[in-house]
């Protein structure tokens, strides 16, 4: 049986990691069996980071469901140009683990370009952060204007670094043509609920 994917993309420090560590939580109280691939050129960092947060300490997913992959090269390659070696591990998954309602893939942090094959993701997450100044939707790129929902994050930063959350609230809807988008703060856990919640009606058209 085949098991939704979601995609989750977004440069550098946006907060992808802290964004699947708040929503996965919200999934599981929905009663959602979550897997995680985490995706990056060299470390295992950040799937470690969220076997030990969402499996150990919070017990929500299985230790065996946060699953990292070290692509060895440009992340774009594993997601989008390339992505068998990712479609290889949902294929064990799918087979040894057919209760799974949902996969959650972190791509490696890389620019605005970032996108998902659609073999690989029916669902595709951006996320970018305030702290990169107000301008950031307004640049544009494959990922702000394409993905399914675009996700500004760290809004507690706003005041710090002189960004005006209005100004990226009215170039998102701009730039995105209609498309959602969720200001969020994820340290805090701000936005998560709602992020989730597109995830059930949309992904698993429940709720």
């Amino acid at each position: 049986m085949r098991i939704p994917r979601v995609g989750i993309g977004g440069p550098v420090g946006a907060g992808k990691t802290m964004l699947i560590e708040r929503i996965v939580p919200e999934l599981a109280r929905g009663g959602r069996r979550v897997c995680i691939i985490s995706n990056d050129v060299i470390s295992r960092e950040d799937a470690d980071r969220m076997r030990e947060n969402l499996a150990v300490r919070m017990g929500v997913v299985p230790e065996e469901m946060v699953i990292g992959i070290a692509t060895g090269g440009c992340p774009h390659t594993a997601v989008r140009e390339d992505p068998s070696v990712n479609l290889s591990v949902i294929e064990e998954i799918e087979r040894d683990r057919p209760g799974t309602d949902l996969v959650i893939i972190e791509s490696g942090g890389d620019n605005i370009t970032t996108t998902f094959s659609p073999r690989l993701a029916d669902y595709f997450i951006y996320v970018i952060d305030v702290a990169g100044g107000d301008k950031y939707p307004r640049k544009g790129g494959l990922g702000i204007e394409s993905c399914d929902l675009l996700v500004i994050n760290k809004t507690d930063l706003a005041p710090m670094v002189g960004a005006d959350l209005e100004v990226m609230r009215a170039d998102a809807e701009r730039m995105r043509g209609g498309r959602p988008f969720v200001f969020a703060n994820c340290r805090s856990g701000d936005g998560a609920a709602e992020i989730a919640g597109r995830i059930s009606r949309d992904v698993l058209f429940s709720g």
